[in-house]
């Protein structure tokens, strides 16, 4: 009977019809009619959906919270959460215990990036988990294979998720500083940096020679990446109190630099955080978390690069003082930063109306971890018949 309705629509009309739909309620129409089923799992419907026209309602929120046990192990939960005309966010789907596909030992390093082209990534310095939260499909990726001589350590300093179109694949990028190991001295010397790409189409990876030493030189802050315009970006410091924008080319693997608008300290703060802003290159100036800060430092600049790659468009947008905050987030809905408070709870500040809101979502101190999304029906490549198959939560 299915079939004889969609022949009698068009295929404009039902994808027009389709695509008002989250995706929760078109995957029942998978199973209505084998006509429904091709068009849903066609490249060419996919990838309509995902760049159909949306606005901020058909956005959501992924958050990522960890908490401490009894044993001193870390416990990881993922929340998937919707908002309405309130400003007001509500669970989409039960909270994910993911504990099990990441490390437990830290809850300081682990990334949660994306999304990108629908698909997001869940690192830490040992593992990889690739997904999409729309269709809660995952695959675990193949750790590196790379360690380190005898007498050696390795030091993950920043990971990255993107994707690369001229070879039309998704890569994962990691950068690590080899130290030698010397128990009587404080400060472990570098010895070397290394840097590693794995490509998700073939399930391989390698290192990278040959690159520009002006920009290897760096130190990645953690928790300050993003995939954007084709590259990683990093906050990065050169120096003490020297920051930069440092970007990594996915489709030729080759790094680069941005200018930032103002300076940053390592120790004294402010810190800065990568954001996109109605896709646009943002940064979160915020105060580095003291007991007491100082009036002239209390306060948080929000700076816009209008024109991509132009340092002459940076224009501050924002200035906000007195907002007791532990680390910035993500800005949903072009108006509202949301932050981890001191004491742990999920926040937002209305950058229109200067509202605060407190969510009933916390975790561990810097824990959290927070992107803005929408729905897609991308899946997970598994070109290789070595690589491990696709599961879902």
């Amino acid at each position: 009977m299915a079939d004889g309705i969609i022949k009698k629509l068009s295929e404009d009309v039902v994808i027009f019809i389709f695509f008002r739909l989250p995706v929760k309620s078109l995957m029942r129409f998978k199973f209505v009619s084998k006509s429904f089923f091709t068009l849903i799992q066609s490249s060419t419907f996919i990838n309509l959906y995902l760049y159909n026209t949306t606005t901020s309602r058909d956005e959501y929120i992924l958050l990522k919270r960890c908490f401490i046990q009894e044993n001193n192990q870390y416990e990881t939960i993922l929340s998937f959460l919707a908002g309405g005309d309130d400003d007001y966010l509500n669970p989409i789907f039960q909270d994910l215990d993911v504990t099990h596909l990441t490390s437990t030992r830290n809850c300081d390093h682990d990334q949660l990036i994306g999304p990108c082209h629908g698909l997001m990534a869940l690192m830490d310095t040992q593992t990889t988990i690739l997904f999409n939260p729309s269709t809660r499909n995952y695959r675990p990726l193949r750790p590196s294979p790379f360690g380190c001589p005898q007498g050696f350590h390795r030091c993950i300093q920043a990971v990255g998720f993107g994707f690369d179109t001229v070879s039309n694949d998704y890569k994962v990028v990691r950068i690590s500083i080899i130290y030698k190991v010397d128990y009587d001295d404080e400060y472990p010397v570098e010895r070397d940096r290394k840097f590693e790409v794995y490509d998700l189409g073939i399930d391989y990876w390698r290192e990278l020679d040959n690159l520009s030493q002006e920009l290897t030189t760096f130190c990645v802050t953690h928790c300050s990446q993003m995939f954007y315009k084709g590259a990683c970006h990093w906050i990065a410091s050169l120096d003490i109190d020297a920051y930069i924008i440092l970007c990594f080319d996915m489709s030729f693997e080759t790094f680069r630099s941005l200018k930032i608008p103002e300076s940053c300290h390592i120790i004294n703060g402010p810190t800065c955080r990568l954001a996109l802003v109605h896709d646009t290159l943002t940064l979160i100036y915020y105060p580095y978390p003291e007991p007491e800060i100082p009036v002239e430092k209390d306060l948080i600049n929000i700076w816009f690069m209008t024109e991509y790659n132009v340092y002459e468009s940076w224009i501050r947008k924002y200035t906000i003082r007195g907002l007791l905050i532990d680390s910035p987030l993500t800005v949903w809905k072009g108006y509202l930063l949301l932050y981890q408070s001191r004491s742990g709870y999920l926040m937002s500040y209305n950058l229109n109306s200067n509202d605060v809101r407190e969510f009933n979502f916390h975790g561990y101190p810097k824990s959290l971890r927070a992107i803005v999304y929408k729905d897609s029906l991308t899946s997970i490549p598994r070109e290789s018949e070595h690589a491990k198959q696709v599961y879902k939560f």
